[in-house]
């Protein structure tokens, strides 16, 4: 009331880009309050324009912000479902999607977080506004739902991506898989989902190789990207515009290698990947305008054997926090979480999640799915 009582006086101190640049700088739950001021500032907090400019200066002016999201379906809170954890001005967080089953968390874009399952339909969420929608199974789903449920699975299983056509802003949800598995002739299947119309589509250039399916795809700067299963893996892209496939390089070991061994993320705004190969686990990031990766760190195993033993398979890289702190979690969702200092090349342990979480990068947002 206080607010609509001196909303035209305020209106009248303040030219109307000025308020756009305060409410820029305002968290998405205070600005969800503040459509209600004006039709004038309900139309601006809703524009497609505002929402990249705010996401943009959020990313320029914090630090990194982390998400560990619990999505096993239970509906009783525990105490890991609260815990904040503060590194200069990035931060990391614990928080839970109330769903009806237990669901694989992808990744994020803009704010929007992707989760998956077998047999339930998928979903995309805001954490910070609570939008969400559900899209149904796909074809790639129905195929391997009888294989599943007669445990005829000895094969590894593709993960669901998301990213953004960066030209039209339209966020797309996209299965990428080897067809062979069920019995199709080319190399690989990709389907993509469509918000507008609500259905799935195939993608008619199909990918010139097949794909690791050990690992999910990560999304950076319009395009999806995966390893190749190859005996020499190389960086497979998919732009979200064109729609069309392409080898970008090959992987910075040109060796034949256990592809559980291998993990791809987006550090830094950058593409890395990694190879762990006992004692040890590099991290190489990739320079696109020349075409060469350069080693960022590479990670003392036997630091982290209290924490992990011997790990079976590389340790997942999920963000660069301030200060230079690497945030490190095993292979599965229920592994400890682990700080390893860049600069100090010390290691500290985070905590152990209660139950499975989903870490993913992170960014508060007004954004959703259907947003024009």
């Amino acid at each position: 009331m206080l607010l609509k009582r001196h909303r035209s006086s305020e209106e009248e101190l303040l030219p109307h880009d000025v308020i756009e640049l305060i409410l820029e700088r305002l968290p998405v739950q205070a600005l969800l309050v503040f459509r209600s001021v004006s039709k004038k500032w309900k139309s601006t907090i809703d524009s497609r324009r505002f929402k990249e400019r705010r996401l943009q200066r959020r990313r320029h002016s914090r630090g990194v912000y982390v998400l560990f999201l619990c999505v096993n379906g239970e509906n009783t809170l525990k105490r890991d479902d609260n815990r904040v954890f503060s590194f200069g001005s990035s931060v990391a967080r614990t928080g839970r999607i109330p769903n009806s089953g237990p669901l694989f968390c992808y990744g994020s874009c803009d704010g929007i977080v992707c989760l998956y399952g077998i047999h339930t339909p998928s979903i995309v969420v805001n954490p910070a506004t609570g939008w969400y929608q559900n899209f149904p199974l796909c074809n790639y789903q129905q195929l391997y739902i009888p294989r599943f449920d007669k445990k005829d699975v000895n094969f590894p299983s593709p993960k669901l991506g998301l990213g953004k056509d960066k030209l039209t802003g339209t966020y797309k949800p996209v299965w990428l898989y080897n067809s062979s598995i069920f019995g199709l002739e080319n190399a690989t299947t990709c389907e993509l989902f469509d918000f507008t119309t609500n259905a799935w589509r195939y993608v008619v250039l199909a990918s010139p190789y097949q794909i690791n399916a050990y690992h999910k795809p990560v999304y950076l700067d319009g395009s999806l990207y995966w390893f190749t299963d190859c005996e020499e893996p190389k960086v497979l892209s998919l732009d979200l515009h064109t729609e069309t496939f392409q080898v970008i390089c090959k992987a910075p070991f040109a060796h034949p290698c256990d592809p559980r061994q291998l993990t791809m993320c987006i550090l830094d705004n950058r593409l890395c990947v990694s190879e762990k190969k006992w004692p040890t686990q590099v991290i190489w990031s990739f320079h696109p305008s020349g075409k060469t990766w350069n080693q960022m760190c590479c990670i003392d195993l036997t630091q982290t054997f209290s924490w992990f033993g011997v790990p079976k398979f590389a340790l997942s890289p999920i963000a660069i926090m301030d200060k230079g702190k690497l945030l490190l979690q095993g292979r599965d969702t229920s592994h400890a979480l682990v700080i390893h200092d860049l600069h100090t090349k010390s290691y500290e342990f985070l905590f152990k999640p209660s139950r499975p979480v989903g870490s993913v990068y992170y960014f508060e947002s007004l954004f959703s799915a259907l947003s024009n």
